[in-house]
């Protein structure tokens, strides 16, 4: 697995909740979900009460999560920001997924209850976004001789083969 995509993977890991972002009748729309990590691969699940899942069935989306509101000043890891983008499909989750997820909300919107409805997206794209990792942490990127900017890191995209 290339380096970024297992950056990704790995902060990802450390987050449940991300934004699936796809389009429904031409029009964009980005809807929560909740996340885990299996075998490189972002398994979802939504409220298919909502209906968000059929628009990213089959097609492809993009998710992203991050640790922008929760990261302490100082921290090894810095501030990130990981954007996916991949094929998306529907699944059923094995029992050791379902445990990985832990239990599902009762109700969604004011007592409606949750169905959950679960997709997999398959990383093509991913872009990792890094904001003051202190030199300590092994898996920051080194600024090349002679760049300028900011204390943002922000990896080249990495495609990922199929």
């Amino acid at each position: 697995m290339p380096t970024d995509e297992r950056l990704a993977v790995d902060l990802l890991a450390r987050t449940e909740y991300g934004r699936v972002a796809a389009s429904l009748r031409a029009m964009p729309f980005l809807a929560c979900a909740r996340h885990i990590v299996v075998d490189g691969r972002l398994l979802l699940r939504m409220h298919r009460g909502h209906g968000y899942h059929r628009a990213c069935v089959g097609h492809v989306v993009a998710y992203g999560s991050d640790n922008l509101n929760r990261a302490r000043p100082g921290c090894a890891e810095g501030r990130w920001s990981v954007e996916i983008v991949g094929k998306c499909a529907a699944v059923e989750p094995t029992a050791a997924e379902l445990e990985l997820f832990g239990p599902a909300p009762r109700s969604v919107d004011g007592g409606v209850p949750f169905d959950p409805v679960y997709l997999r997206v398959t990383p093509q794209f991913v872009t990792v976004d890094r904001q003051g990792a202190t030199r300590s942490d092994p898996t920051r990127p080194v600024r090349p001789p002679g760049a300028t900017g900011g204390d943002l890191e922000r990896p080249p995209v990495t495609v990922v083969d199929l």
